[in-house]
C-alpha cells in the first residue's frame, strides 16, 4: 500500500516530468516558431509602415471662445459711489460675476483612449505575457536539472547558474514591459487634463501628440526586444544543451 508521503512524491516527479518535456519542447521548436512569428509581424504595416502621424487622434476638447470682458462707465462710476468696497476687491467681485467657459465640462463628450495605440498594445501584450511565461519554464527547467551541491568537476553547474541567471533577467525585463504601457496611459491622462483645463495653450495638445508617437515607438521596440530575447535564449540554451542537461560527467572520478 503506497502511502500519502509517496503518493505526494509521485505526484511531484510526475509534474517534475512533464514540465521538464515540456520545456525541451518549447526551445525545440517553440523558440524557432516564435521567432519566425515575431518577425512576420514585425514586417506587417502595422509596425513597418506606419508613419508618426498615423497614429494621432483627435482629443475632442475643443477651444472655447475668449470670455468678452465689458465695462459700463456709468454703473462702474455708480458702483464706487455708493459701495464702500476697496477697490481691488470691487475688480474681483466684478470679474467672479461675469459668465465664463466651463472647459472641464468637456461639452463635447469624453476623452477616448488613443485608438491606434490601443490596438497595437492588444497586439504587443499577449506576446510580453508568452515571454514572461516561456522565461518561467525554462527558470523552473533548469532548477530542476541543476544537481546536489559537491566539491569538484562544478564547471556544467556554473554553465546552469549563469544560463539562470540571463533567463531571470529576461523575464523581469518583460514584467517592465506591462508597467510601461501602464505608465504611459498615466502620464497621457494628466497631459489630457492640462489640455481640458487650459484648452488655449496648443503645446498641452502637442505634448500628446509627442506623448503618442514615443509608445507608439516604444510598442515597435518592445516587440522587437522581446523577438530578440527568444533568439538569444533558444541560442544560449542550444549551444549549453548538452551541459544543461547534465552538468557532471560520469567519469569525473577518474580525472583524481
Amino acid at each position: 500500500m503506497i502511502s500519502s508521503i509517496e503518493f505526494s512524491s509521485m505526484i511531484v516527479q510526475e509534474y517534475k516530468d512533464t514540465l521538464i518535456k515540456k520545456a525541451e519542447d518549447l526551445i525545440i521548436k517553440g523558440f524557432p516558431e516564435k521567432i519566425v512569428k515575431l518577425n512576420d509581424l514585425l514586417a506587417t504595416p502595422q509596425f513597418a509602415e506606419r508613419n508618426f502621424s498615423d497614429v494621432y487622434q483627435d482629443l475632442n476638447i475643443p477651444v472655447p471662445d475668449p470670455i468678452e470682458i465689458t465695462s459700463n462707465a456709468e454703473g462702474d462710476k455708480g458702483t464706487s459711489e455708493s459701495s464702500d468696497e476697496p477697490g481691488a476687491k470691487r475688480a474681483r467681485l466684478d470679474l467672479c460675476s461675469v459668465s465664463g467657459t466651463k472647459v472641464m465640462v468637456l461639452p463635447s463628450g469624453r476623452v477616448q483612449c488613443n485608438t491606434p495605440i490601443c490596438e497595437l498594445i492588444k497586439v504587443v501584450k499577449p506576446v510580453i505575457r508568452a515571454l514572461v511565461e516561456d522565461s518561467n519554464l525554462l527558470k523552473m527547467w533548469i532548477s530542476f536539472m541543476i544537481p546536489k551541491i559537491e566539491d569538484g568537476n562544478n564547471f556544467g553547474v556554473s554553465i546552469q547558474e549563469d544560463t539562470l541567471a540571463e533567463i531571470q533577467s529576461v523575464e523581469t525585463e518583460a514584467a517592465a514591459f506591462f508597467d510601461q504601457i501602464s505608465r504611459y496611459f498615466v502620464s497621457r491622462a494628466k497631459v489630457v487634463s492640462k489640455v481640458a483645463k487650459y484648452p488655449h495653450i496648443d503645446d498641452y495638445r502637442r505634448a500628446v501628440q509627442e506623448l503618442d508617437e514615443k509608445e507608439f515607438l516604444s510598442l515597435w521596440l518592445v516587440l522587437s526586444e522581446v523577438r530578440n530575447r527568444y533568439c538569444s535564449l533558444h541560442d544560449i540554451v542550444i549551444k549549453n544543451m548538452e551541459k544543461l542537461k547534465k552538468p557532471r560527467s560520469s567519469n569525473a572520478e577518474s580525472l583524481y
